[in-house]
């Protein structure tokens, strides 16, 4: 038999690494809205979307420079503001008649504690219902920023002692 010299090119998305179809496929099929967080360099990013063959439909759609508008004074991108996006988010997929989600992280690993469970943990907390387990979610002393004060005491004391 002879052999084929045919290649079989992959999706452009897939080439690119955005886009994991076979996760895509599994939570389409589950025909519930998508709760779709991503974080970047400078802020985390939360929708809500629906799928339409057309394309995704974003119904919500809330960035954690939402929060400085709001009067938050700390950074956009650690895991207290994550919180904080999360449950506005909620808050307002309640008030536009949204009862229920599925998380979507896209090609993000999976960390346990990490900014997008504790975005989740703030849409959880805002009454919205996702399906997730607790054992993911950060305590709550690192969501307060307990652990960010006690790393500047730290920091402050060492200060002290090299004047």
């Amino acid at each position: 038999m002879k052999k084929s010299n045919i290649q079989i090119v992959k999706y452009r998305r897939r080439r690119e690494g955005k886009t994991n179809y076979n996760k895509r496929i599994k939570t389409l099929t589950s025909n519930k809205l998508r709760l779709v967080i991503r974080k970047t360099n400078t802020k985390i990013v939360t929708q809500v979307i629906k799928f339409d063959i057309k394309g995704d439909i974003v119904k919500l759609g809330v960035d954690s420079t939402a929060l400085i508008k709001l009067g938050w004074k700390g950074s956009t991108k650690n895991l207290c503001a994550a919180y904080l996006t999360g449950y506005l988010i909620g808050k307002k997929a309640l008030e536009a008649g949204i009862k229920e989600a599925v998380l979507d992280t896209g090609l993000i690993t999976s960390l346990s504690g990490s900014k997008i469970y504790s975005a989740l943990k703030g849409v959880v907390d805002a009454g919205l219902n996702v399906p997730c387990s607790e054992e993911v979610f950060p305590t709550e002393d690192r969501i307060n920023g307990k652990h960010i004060k006690d790393f500047a005491n730290k920091i402050e004391e060492i200060k002290g002692k090299i004047k």
